[in-house]
């Protein structure tokens, strides 16, 4: 395999790849994808698999020739039926390849509140750290609105926030975006790359929606996706499912389908969110050794803190001072304020039996802290 690119992928399977434009789940395709994912987390890197497919498998196994219309029930029905039948599949065949994977069913709204945010993605975090692979579909047999929109495009750009991912890899039945639909247009030409800060409106006019009436998704929801994901930071590629060795070439830094390049990185992003984000008030006093573990990139333990002022809940940005009131820096806390009044000069070993339950060591983790440095704001990048 190539030199790396890239160290968190996100990659997103659509209906149309897993069913290879059929009415049935395409195993023979699944496994060469799953065989270049294997590959490429054996080279180092952690993946994130995001599926369409439940209905699909939910059709299959109903023997339904084909699907019920555009009711919301009958396909919430299809998707319970469909999804175990996919995680199995899934199970079997990363197994084949010594990988352990972890089923994760998200919606819109474990996006938009915070606290199910955070859960989200810590729990992600977790799974990612033990090197097992979460699989990631929506919750259709209680989401509505997402299974109506078709939103699994959208999911992805979310997870590759959620997660901090540096490549969205969107594999589809096209080669990438066309300048036109391709299928009804022959002038129609692949584009290769975009880099503008706002995708030009003759590739949205260009991209169609899905007709192969075995996904709810299109073009359209792909370029919404992309657009999302190069926005907090991640590089993303649509490009074709079943185009040899996709996922490991578009890891290796080739060129292939359409290419969007990210605006930001995801650590700027987050940066941008916690220091803005922080209320003026809400912050903890820690001491002198606490304070040289942030100036040298560590998370913020509750042993080293000394005083809390708050309110403030968990997930919120909290200031970090030392004990002459500088500010050293600012993070998303795992604690609300009253659970850190009681952990302050706590060893972490004690946080489970203090409180009754735990949500981790850290009271921050470095991962979720931005350093001042100099007098400016400075970030630290995870080892």
């Amino acid at each position: 395999m190539q030199a790396r690119h890239y160290q968190r992928v996100v990659v997103k399977l659509g209906t149309s790849t897993l069913t290879a434009g059929t009415p049935r789940l395409a195993p023979a395709v699944i496994v060469e994808l799953v065989r270049q994912m294997a590959q490429l987390i054996s080279a180092g890197a952690q993946v994130v698999l995001c599926s369409s497919g439940a209905i699909a498998a939910g059709r299959e196994r109903m023997q339904l020739p084909a699907m019920p219309g555009p009711t919301i029930v009958p396909r919430q029905m299809l998707a319970a039926v469909g999804q175990p039948r996919l995680m199995a599949l899934y199970e079997q065949l990363f197994g084949l390849y010594g990988q352990t994977v972890a089923q994760v069913l998200l919606t819109r709204g474990d996006f938009s509140r915070r606290r199910s945010y955070l859960n989200a993605r810590m729990t992600m975090t977790a799974i990612l750290e033990q090197g097992v692979v979460p699989i990631v579909n929506e919750n259709d047999t209680t989401a509505t609105e997402e299974i109506r929109v078709g939103d699994n495009d959208n999911l992805s750009a979310m997870v590759a926030g959620l997660v901090d991912a540096d490549l969205l890899l969107l594999l589809t039945d096209q080669p990438g975006l066309f300048t036109g639909d391709p299928r009804k247009d022959a002038a129609a030409q692949l584009v290769g790359e975009v880099n503008e800060p706002e995708i030009p409106p003759a590739l949205w006019a260009a991209a169609g929606m899905s007709d192969t009436g075995l996904g709810v998704g299109g073009m359209v929801t792909k370029l919404q996706a992309a657009d999302l994901a190069r926005r907090g930071g991640a590089t993303t590629i649509i490009a074709h499912g079943r185009e040899p060795n996709v996922i490991t070439r578009a890891c290796a830094g080739e060129a292939i389908g359409t290419r969007f390049s990210a605006l930001t990185t995801a650590l700027d992003s987050r940066q941008r969110f916690i220091w803005a984000g922080w209320d003026g008030h809400a912050h903890v006093v820690v001491d002198a050794g606490a304070a040289e573990a942030l100036r040298g990139g560590r998370s913020l333990l509750p042993v080293g803190i000394t005083a809390v002022t708050g309110p403030f809940e968990r997930g919120d940005p909290v200031a970090v001072l030392d004990a002459a009131g500088h500010e050293l820096a600012r993070g998303l806390v795992n604690y609300d304020a009253a659970d850190v009044s009681r952990l302050k000069g706590q060893r972490s070993t004690a946080i489970a039996s203090v409180l009754g339950f735990s949500y981790g060591d850290e009271v921050i983790h470095r991962n979720q802290l931005v350093r001042r440095e100099g007098g400016r704001e400075g970030s630290h990048e995870a080892a």
